[in-house]
């Protein structure tokens, strides 16, 4: 019997092979064009105001101090803060309240307290502002109390705002029988929208030919692209970069313009320049925080434990029943050192953030074995980035 002969295998028409080496050329195009945009992609831009602002436009810290009444027995004790009373009774005698001298005061309700806000820019009178209040004294909590009117005044003496209303405090707590259980912050909260202006601060930051913007971080590349952005919306010329940190900018001649062309330069997009390399130490909590520019040139690092146990057991030294002897206790100590097993690893030049916080993850060093392992690889010359300790 003879045997089947073997099917040829199916071949594509040429419609669909022409479809299919198109579609196949198509995403070879595609990825040569993703991957020339990964090099030439820009990041992502911001807007002037995110990266400068006006010179001399800023907010103005006001203080003032004042009484908060109505606690429920947890206010200052008099003898421990005698201003309060002293205040208390300036107060009332302000009031017609007049109070006989030597009067003692057994206050337990009222606190005295230092009461604190930024009157923002550009601030008008019947504006509200929020404060915070804080004690001064040893009162225990200022839970439930309210804040009498307070004046708040500026550095140079002059009353700007007027702070009065009920607190809001953040935390909680409760005592009995010697125990206490305290939650968050009691001796400080906040008025929200509790003060309100009754002085405006005159900026004359729109009233000459030109203004200045700050940049927030003194960068010549940065104010240069910022000084470039303008002068491209707004004609040439228009803006200078005078330092790393200033650009000059022509104001239009017509001052109810100038609202509105710093309100169109304030959204113009810039590309803000790559931040400097550097490394924030802080040395009271261990925290190390490094920027994506930080790199490292070659080296090698080793770490070890050294660790000093030193134990004290007491020993009694008892003399027999007929002896002259007394008895006599003695401290017997025990000292030992252990070193752990040290590793070294070798760091490539030009490493990277992610290589650099890996190396180290490896040592196995904490966050305040980072802070010595850092400043030495400084010193060595191998951290390329700016070391700041806070």
């Amino acid at each position: 019997m003879s045997r089947p002969l073997p099917t040829p295998p199916a071949r594509c028409a040429p419609d669909a092979e022409r479809r299919i080496e198109r579609r196949v050329r198509g995403l070879v195009w595609l990825a040569f064009v993703l991957a020339g945009a990964a090099l030439w992609w820009p990041a992502e831009a911001a807007r002037i105001k995110e990266v400068a602002s006006v010179a001399g436009v800023r907010p103005n810290q006001l203080t003032g101090y004042g009484l908060v009444v109505g606690l429920d027995g947890s206010g200052d004790q008099v003898t421990a803060a005698p201003f309060t009373s002293q205040s208390l009774l300036s107060m009332l005698q302000q009031m017609g309240v007049n109070v006989p001298p030597g009067t003692p005061l057994q206050l337990k309700n009222v606190a005295a307290v230092m009461v604190t806000t930024m009157l923002p820019p550009y601030a008008q009178p019947g504006q509200p502002l929020d404060v915070n209040v804080s004690s001064i004294g040893n009162a225990k909590s200022l839970r439930g109390g309210t804040l009498v009117a307070t004046p708040l005044k500026g550095v140079d003496g002059q009353i700007y705002a007027i702070a009065q209303g009920n607190l809001v405090i953040g935390g909680a707590g409760a005592a009995a029988n010697g125990s206490k259980v305290q939650i968050n912050q009691l001796s400080s909260g906040r008025v929200p929208a509790g003060a309100t202006v009754e002085r405006s601060v005159p900026n004359p930051a729109l009233d000459g030919d030109a203004l200045q913007l700050a940049m927030h971080v003194g960068d010549y590349q940065t104010a240069r692209v910022v000084a470039q952005a303008i002068n491209r919306a707004k004609g040439e010329g228009t803006a200078v970069a005078l330092d790393a940190r200033l650009v000059q900018v022509a104001l239009p001649r017509a001052p109810e313009q100038r609202v509105a062309f710093v309100a169109d330069i304030e959204n113009l997009e810039v590309q803000p320049a790559r931040p400097a390399a550097k490394v924030i130490l802080n040395a009271r909590t261990g925290s190390v925080v490094l920027n994506d520019a930080v790199t490292l040139g070659a080296c090698a690092v080793a770490h070890g434990n050294l660790a000093v146990t030193i134990s004290t057991t007491p020993t009694v030294s008892q003399p027999n029943a007929l002896a002259a002897g007394r008895t006599v206790v003695t401290q017997q100590s025990d000292i030992s050192i252990t070193t752990g097993q040290k590793s070294m690893i070798d760091l490539p030049a030009g490493a990277k953030l992610t290589d650099v916080v890996k190396a180290l993850n490896a040592l196995g060093a904490t966050p305040q074995d980072l802070l010595v392992i850092l400043q030495a690889i400084k010193a060595a010359g191998a951290l390329n980035a700016e070391l700041e300790v806070i």
